[in-house]
């Protein structure tokens, strides 16, 4: 079953959050805290979203979409960026990762958005073959790119 997140699963989605890092060798960079989801998700002026999977045998969250809102200005419309899809790995092949994929996909289709987009780590050879599985498509010729910590302060900070 999939379900809209309420406050009460922050503690949840930040276990899991750090899961994925740990996953994904990068459990030195999760920083954020409880405190920053909540704010994030059902502050005053929520800029992400999550979706939660439960358990069909007794409702135990296994699993979590976060996302928010992109918008394309080649098509002159929003769509969603999945930011973090992750099913704890002893409840994965029982079709939750694609649920929440197809929560997100019905959620683009109901409000007209016309992208569902994310990032894979390159070495995720698990998940990049489940997404090209759901006809996903990798964006072959586009980098990403960030700045962070200090990058980011000093470009923040720069005077022309």
């Amino acid at each position: 079953m999939i379900r809209t997140a309420t406050a009460a699963d922050v503690p949840v989605i930040h276990a899991m959050v750090r899961e994925l890092a740990e996953y994904e060798k990068c459990l030195d960079e999760a920083r954020a805290t409880e405190e920053q989801l909540r704010e994030a998700l059902f502050g005053e002026r929520p800029a992400a979203f999550a979706h939660i999977a439960e358990s069909d045998e007794d409702g135990e969250p296994v699993g979590f979409a976060l996302w928010f809102l992109n918008f394309s200005t080649w098509r002159g419309v929003h769509g969603v960026y999945l930011e973090d899809l992750y099913v704890r790995p002893d409840r994965r092949g029982g079709g939750h990762g694609k649920a929440l994929l197809t929560e997100l996909a019905r959620i683009c289709v109901e409000r007209g958005y016309e992208r569902l987009e994310w990032s894979v780590l390159d070495w995720n050879e698990p998940s990049i073959a489940f997404y090209r599985s759901l006809g996903a498509l990798p964006q072959d010729g586009w980098t990403v790119f960030r700045l962070t910590d200090d990058a980011l302060a000093g470009l923040g900070t720069a005077r022309e």
